[in-house]
């Protein structure tokens, strides 16, 4: 039997586990298959305060685990395959144990939907983005290209505007799906221009770790070529990591649990934090704070409920 049990090692998990630590609950973070959560990912992480030169993602992702151990949080490298919110103890089913707990803190995060090819995944951090407002900085002056054409590329391709010399939208239709308002901005700005009907093949260069430019394919006539540009940020949506919750927990229609009044759930004792529940902001810090916010509540419910 645990106090508190924490699915999830990004930002919201470990944060809520030096959280729940320091209150004396001595947590359990079970870490997952993706240990450290998107930021394990990444390269240099300059927009996480307190980092004036900035920190590597897995770096800052191992000292919050540090720390949450040190204060005696308990973290268990497994993965999760089911949930029973419906009795209490809330039962946790990993690969070979289950573990009971009062309070749970879903902090399992939302994972990045990518094009699918082995170049684009051996050149994340190198010059493949997930994250405009994250990476955006670093590509002053540059080409850059952003695949998709919802009101999420739309976004990030006029947020990198500010930095990039040139956008370069690349959508498989031949009109978008972003709102009317959105198209507006995107087609009045002088630095985006769009390139209809086509998909990216290939991210090249692998070999020199740098993004030197893609191959595209029209859908329509099937014409290959090569565009070169500096970057290439993916912005064809989220998956929150929210399936074995399925018809436990309340969610948006995109999967997203729905928080109330701090991180709770539909469920009294189950909270949620990071983003998990989060497909607005979806950054470190924010994660983080939920996190905390996360830890209190599940404090504060563990008072009145023991």
């Amino acid at each position: 039997m645990r106090n508190v049990v924490i699915i999830g090692s990004g930002p919201a998990g470990y944060t809520a586990a030096i959280y729940s630590a320091r209150a004396n609950l001595n947590p359990l973070l079970i870490a997952g298959l993706e240990v450290g959560g998107q930021l394990s990912t990444t390269t240099i992480v300059e927009n996480f305060p307190g980092f004036p030169e900035g920190i590597m993602g897995p770096d800052l992702m191992e000292a919050m685990r540090k720390q949450a151990v040190r204060f005696g949080g308990e973290v268990l490298q497994a993965y999760v395959s089911k949930v029973d919110c419906s009795r209490r103890p809330f039962l946790i089913s990993t690969d070979d144990q289950e573990i009971e707990a009062k309070t749970l803190i879903i902090c399992s995060g939302a994972s990045a939907r990518l094009l699918g090819l082995e170049s684009e995944k051996k050149l994340i951090g190198y010059g493949v983005s997930t994250c405009a407002t994250c990476d955006g900085y670093f590509f002053r002056g540059k080409e850059i290209i952003v695949v998709g054409g919802g009101d999420s590329a739309i976004e990030d391709a006029i947020f990198l505007t500010r930095f990039a010399g040139k956008v370069s939208v690349v959508h498989r239709r031949n009109h978008l799906r972003a709102s009317k308002i959105m198209q507006d901005k995107a087609f009045s700005n002088p630095k985006i221009q769009f390139i209809w009907d086509a998909v990216v093949e290939e991210v090249y260069d692998v070999g020199a770790r740098t993004v030197r430019g893609v191959k595209l394919r029209n859908l329509k006539t099937g014409e290959v070529h090569d565009f070169p540009c500096d970057g290439v940020f993916v912005a064809i949506g989220h998956t929150p990591n929210t399936a074995i919750f399925e018809g436990q927990l309340e969610m948006d229609p995109n999967g997203y649990i729905l928080t109330h009044d701090g991180c709770k759930t539909n469920i009294p004792g189950v909270f949620a934090a990071g983003d998990v529940q989060d497909s607005v902001y979806r950054q470190a810090i924010s994660a983080a704070g939920s996190g905390c916010m996360a830890a209190i509540d599940a404090e504060r419910y563990l008072e009145h409920h023991g």
